[in-house]
């Protein structure tokens, strides 16, 4: 059953004021440059970098396996995914199996929350409501529903969901399909759920959909949901303010497997 009723705890959460978040279009990006960007947020977070962040972009063709997949949700072996480029990355956020790709929008939220908002269920469905107003601006209606996270229209799944919380500081989020190709998803079980089907935005308005402007209009969403003041940065902006905290490069340790 799809429920499109607003909980009511979602805007109970105790944040004083507005904290500013930066909001970096990044365009297509291969995954592990997305992965190690998100790891040196965090880490600056963790050194005391005061401002949130909301990483906006898309991902050539990939396959993530959560900390709770199982292997046989893919159902093709990986030579075969290697033969038609998808990439595929076991890593650390929940959730099981999933897609992502060109038509995707994806979002990485790397927020420190407050402790009027330290409610990991909270959190996760005022990721799914910053989506529905979203959809809401294009007459698409979606909703919830009760076993599963994500966002949902009566013709399948629009946005998938899987996150990391550390030291309450989030990182990996949503992936809603704008104008995605759909049949990537025949390749797996998406989110390990059998028997349901998954849809895009082009597919419920039988037309191609403006990512760029989706993302635009995504940004009001999540301003308002997770009460945040956004301030926008190109990458190179952002790049400096995390040379000015000196963290050090990951990618030694994504690739030795040491994080992931």
């Amino acid at each position: 059953m799809l429920y499109t009723a607003v909980p009511q705890f979602i805007y109970s959460m105790c944040v004083t004021g507005s904290r500013e978040c930066i909001v970096v279009y990044c365009g297509r990006v291969p995954y592990l440059h997305a992965l190690e960007l998100q790891m040196k947020l965090c880490e600056i977070k963790k050194a005391g970098f005061s401002r949130d962040v909301l990483l906006l972009l898309e991902h050539p063709p990939t396959i993530t396996l959560g900390r709770n997949a199982s292997h046989n949700h893919l159902l093709v072996n990986e030579s075969a995914l290697k033969s038609r480029g998808i990439g595929l990355f076991h890593i650390d956020r929940g959730g099981d199996i999933t897609f992502h790709g060109p038509g995707q929008l994806v979002g990485y939220p790397i927020l420190f929350l407050q402790p009027g908002e330290r409610d990991v269920h909270r959190y996760m469905r005022n990721l799914e409501e910053s989506l529905i107003r979203l959809l809401k601006c294009y007459d698409i209606t979606g909703g919830r529903e009760e076993k599963f996270t994500g966002v949902w229209n009566t013709k399948g799944k629009l946005a998938a969901m899987g996150v990391h919380i550390s030291r309450w500081i989030t990182r990996h989020g949503f992936a809603l399909n704008v104008n995605t190709d759909l049949s990537f998803y025949d390749l797996i079980v998406p989110c390990g759920i059998a028997g349901r089907s998954v849809t895009s935005m082009q597919s419920l308005l039988s037309r191609p959909v403006d990512i760029s402007e989706v993302t635009e209009r995504y940004i009001p969403e999540f301003s308002e949901v997770f009460k945040r003041k956004m301030v926008r940065m190109n990458e190179q902006e952002l790049a400096e303010e995390i040379r000015a905290y000196g963290v050090t490069p990951v990618e030694k340790q994504i690739a030795d497997g040491t994080v992931v």
